[in-house]
């Protein structure tokens, strides 16, 4: 599965993304807890990732901005649970402060160097939920996980 698979709840106000990738499950939890790993791949092939602040211990907290050209798209959350199976945080878009998100990230191990990650996100409302499915989020995902393999094939990872 090279392409992320977006699946919305039908009874729930939740974004579910699975992915697999050509890597451990240690390699996808220091890309993910990184900033300097994360800013390489995170968002659109159109954006660059600036992190402003990145603190990734239970009870840290996040903030970066995706630049482009003039534009500035800023994000910031919260780290609740960091471990090396598991990651649970906050995800607020500056641009839309009341709608802050839940999300979890597990990354399963599938033997051979692979691993799938699991990332599920717990929206305010159903609104909320179609908005961020419909606002591009599928781009982002998916450019930003194919940086994310091809930093993982360099060995930079």
């Amino acid at each position: 599965m090279t392409e992320a698979r977006i699946e919305a709840d039908k009874d729930l106000p939740i974004i579910r993304i699975t992915r697999d990738f050509a890597a451990t499950a240690e390699q996808l939890f220091r890309a993910h807890t990184d900033p300097e790993l994360f800013a390489q791949w995170c968002g659109p092939d159109s954006t660059t990732v600036r992190v402003d602040r990145w603190v990734a211990e239970n009870g840290g907290a996040w903030q970066y901005a995706a630049v482009r050209g003039d534009e500035e798209y800023r994000f910031r959350g919260c780290f609740h649970e960091v471990r090396p199976d598991r990651i649970v945080q906050t995800f607020t878009f500056e641009g839309a402060p009341d709608g802050v998100a839940l999300e979890t990230l597990t990354f399963e191990d599938l033997g051979d160097g692979r691993t799938r990650l699991h990332a599920q996100s717990l929206v305010d409302s159903f609104e909320g939920r179609d908005a961020w499915l419909q606002s591009g989020m599928e781009t982002g995902v998916n450019e930003g996980y194919a940086k994310l393999d091809t930093l993982l094939a360099k060995g930079t990872i």
